[in-house]
């Protein structure tokens, strides 16, 4: 945190996913001024999500400092690179159907895991309950499918992977992204920018990222801080 305050970093949202993670966020947001938290269960972990941890988490949602269901979401590289590791299909569809409903139920906004989920993700959104936010995290998708996700007017989250020199494709989404519909995050531990790709992720390091996108939208990067903030505030409602 101290390193986050002398990069000038204000607020941040802590992601607990699972049960004893989003406690953890949780008891982390109410201990430190400018950070909230977002609560929900993994895809991976969708199979955890019994009865008795639906309820807690409706209790770990209905907290003030609780901003945001999340992250949640569809999974499918685990499935087929390791299915031991992660919940069945049918299981992440559902339960993150049940996330969509909570979001819906308590007012907070919808943060969202995917990876090679993107049809899936897409198709379950379209027919669900609609959040008043959808917040889709690490954004790591094809143009078309930020254009889709912009068009239904979710905001798109971007991570340190904007920066690495292969991915063309998300600084196109990053310079299209209309203010208002962005987010910068670090995923920390993971998506460490450049250029200290392979090193630890952390708060403190999410100026580079602010960076590239003030890089791709051809503005200054106070520009690009201050719509982040704009966005912050109305997504999470603080």
């Amino acid at each position: 945190m101290d390193r986050a305050h002398a990069a000038g970093v204000e607020r941040i949202c802590t992601v607990g996913d699972g049960l004893a993670e989003a406690e953890a966020a949780l008891e982390i947001a109410k201990h430190h001024e400018g950070v909230v938290a977002a609560c929900a269960v993994h895809p991976t972990r969708a199979h955890e999500v019994d009865d008795a941890a639906r309820a807690r988490l409706r209790e770990l949602v209905a907290d003030p400092k609780c901003v945001a269901v999340g992250e949640t979401g569809i999974d499918t590289y685990w499935i087929t690179h390791d299915p031991d590791r992660t919940a069945p299909l049918d299981v992440q569809e559902e339960v993150f159907r049940w996330h969509i409903d909570l979001a819906v139920e308590s007012g907070k906004a919808l943060m969202i895991h995917n990876r090679e989920g993107d049809a899936e993700i897409m198709r379950i959104l379209a027919d669900a309950p609609q959040p008043k936010h959808v917040i889709l995290h690490c954004f790591s998708s094809p143009v078309e499918v930020a254009r889709e996700a912009l068009d239904r007017g979710y905001v798109l989250s971007f991570a340190g992977n904007v920066t690495f020199k292969r991915n063309d494709f998300l600084r196109e989404a990053a310079a299209m992204v209309p203010a208002g519909q962005y987010l910068i995050e670090t995923d920390a531990p993971y998506m460490t920018p450049e250029p200290f790709r392979g090193a630890r992720n952390e708060p403190s390091l999410i100026g580079h990222t602010a960076l590239a996108l003030a890089d791709v939208r051809g503005v200054d990067v106070t520009q690009v801080t201050k719509e982040v903030g704009e966005t912050f505030s109305q997504v999470y409602r603080v």
